[in-house]
């Protein structure tokens, strides 16, 4: 159902004009806006609920109910979904526009059923270390973030650092009838100045015959809750901020939706004259590509990526089968397979492509049932022979800098590797920074995970007052045993092992070990 009125801040990527909600009908206010009037904070946290929206919204006593500038007309409890008018009946796109990095696409569907509703300043961030991105806002107003299509409205200046976040971390709070929704970022900023934000989603409501509710997952610590959202577009997802932790966009819905897709291409890169390739087909959810991107870095093999329009023609949906084809042929495994919602899964699908002859060839992607084209690009030479030509060239300038070293090596600079190997011992500096991270979960952490006695624990709470030197004591006992063993690295692999674990703990270790 649509509501008439307007609303400030809600807007789609890649327009200009200004329009009314009166002139379009084209914004849905979400159920759970119940009361108008000012933004509630509190500290009330419940487990994420896995049945009604009504059980959701029970535990959701410090999300705020407020609408902006009193703009949106409020709607009964019941109204606590949105059902998109009839558009069309097939799931084609036509010319989509997409952009990879930003996580957004707008089809010709999006573009009819929604306009932009306010208008936005884009913002360009600073990339910082560790995948952070950070943003220097000049005063009030909305921004737009060009890299991952968030947008930000802030009451003054202000600065923001966020980042996004896999959505592996926080599977056992996604439960039916609940589904990802798009990214989940982590946004460190004054939540007093930062009014709200708008989560880019993967889903095209152009043509959608029946409901979708759309809310937020706000993770604290080891608990989490659904929070309402304010309102919908066509790209974003908009929510009244509370407090600021991990926190992204989920959908429930009655049947199944259809996804804006991208197919993404990375080449094996040796030194063998077949070539091989890995095609992922994705929703174009930046959080999604977070993981195929990582999963490529720690694989064992080195990659290179093809830069080919990643954009499908026709929308992704659950529980299709799709067919990858190759022109001439070439070994493709698997052929075809159903396309489920991994979005919590840290490995994803693909298709292994390869050809015994370097030649150029077309892959298409196609539904099976009805052999429809979903993508399709012609690889050329042009795509890979440099790359491995400056492979070649590396590979060996590397080995005549390894020959030259082996034969140069003294004593003295084995002492110094030997230095430098016990130099990766976790510092105190790190440990309390960790100590500071944990929770209430510390003392199952010390027995479960770092093997510690309940005597040890006992003898550092009687000596220690202070919680968090405690912590820190615990931490530099393990220190203690594992000696050289006592990483950075081994500590995150003792710990992630831990079902509860703290986010934040987990989340302090792997920015340690991105910034060695």
């Amino acid at each position: 159902m649509t509501t008439s009125g307007s609303s400030e801040g809600l807007a789609e990527p890649g327009r200009n004009d200004v329009s009314t909600l009166e002139q379009n009908g084209d914004l849905h206010e979400d159920d759970s806006s119940e009361d108008e009037g000012t933004k509630e904070s509190g500290d009330s946290r419940s487990e994420i609920s896995e049945t009604s929206d009504n059980e959701s919204e029970a535990g959701e006593s410090d999300a705020p109910a407020d609408i902006p500038n009193g703009d949106l007309k409020n709607t009964s409890a019941e109204d606590s979904s949105t059902t998109a008018e009839e558009h069309s009946k097939t799931s084609d796109v036509t010319e989509p526009s997409t952009s990879e990095s930003a996580g957004q696409t707008l089809c010709e569907r999006c573009k009819n059923k929604h306009c932009l509703l306010s208008e936005k300043e884009k913002a360009v961030p600073r990339k910082l270390a560790m995948g952070e991105f950070f943003l220097m806002l000049d005063g009030e107003g909305i921004y737009q973030c060009t890299e991952t299509g968030l947008i930000f409205e802030v009451s003054k200046k202000v600065n923001i650092k966020y980042s996004v976040l896999s959505w592996s971390k926080f599977e056992r709070y996604v439960k039916k009838p609940w589904t990802v929704g798009g990214p989940i970022f982590d946004v460190k900023c004054d939540s007093s100045i930062l009014q709200s934000i708008q989560f880019p989603h993967s889903i095209c409501l152009g043509d959608q015959q029946h409901d979708i509710t759309f809310k937020v997952l706000h993770v604290h610590g080891t608990l989490s809750e659904i929070e309402p959202s304010v309102d919908h577009s066509a790209t974003h997802v908009k929510w009244r901020v509370s407090s600021l932790s991990p926190v992204g966009p989920l959908i429930q819905t009655s049947e199944s939706v259809h996804h804006h897709g991208v197919v993404i291409l990375y080449k094996v890169i040796d030194t063998h004259p077949s070539l091989s390739f890995r095609v992922y087909l994705a929703i174009n959810n930046d959080s999604f590509i977070k993981d195929i991107s990582k999963a490529i870095k720690v694989s064992s093999k080195k990659f290179k990526k093809i830069d080919k329009p990643p954009g499908c023609k026709k929308l992704l949906q659950y529980g299709m089968t799709y067919r990858l084809m190759s022109f001439p042929e070439a070994e493709i495994t698997p052929e075809d397979f159903e396309f489920h919602d991994d979005s919590v899964t840290k490995l994803k699908n693909y298709y292994e492509v390869y050809l015994e002859e370097p030649v150029e060839f077309k892959l298409s992607l196609v539904e099976a049932e009805s052999e429809e084209i979903v993508w399709t690009s012609k690889l050329r030479a042009c795509d890979w022979v440099l790359t491995d030509q400056s492979l070649d060239a590396r590979n060996n300038n590397t080995n005549t800098n390894r020959r030259r070293k082996s034969s140069s090596i003294s004593d003295d600079e084995t002492v110094k590797k030997r230095i430098r190997l016990n130099s990766d011992t976790i510092t105190d500096q790190q440990l309390m920074l960790i100590a500071k991270s944990f929770g209430s979960t510390w003392k199952e952490s010390a027995i479960l995970c770092l093997k510690l006695d309940l005597k040890d624990i006992d003898d550092i709470t009687v000596k220690e007052e202070d919680v968090t030197f405690r912590k820190f004591r615990v931490l530099t006992k393990w220190r203690e045993r594992e000696q050289i063993r006592a990483t950075v690295h081994n500590l995150h692999e003792c710990l992630k092992t831990q079902q509860d674990i703290d986010y934040e703990v987990l989340k302090v270790l792997e920015d340690m070990l991105q910034s060695t």
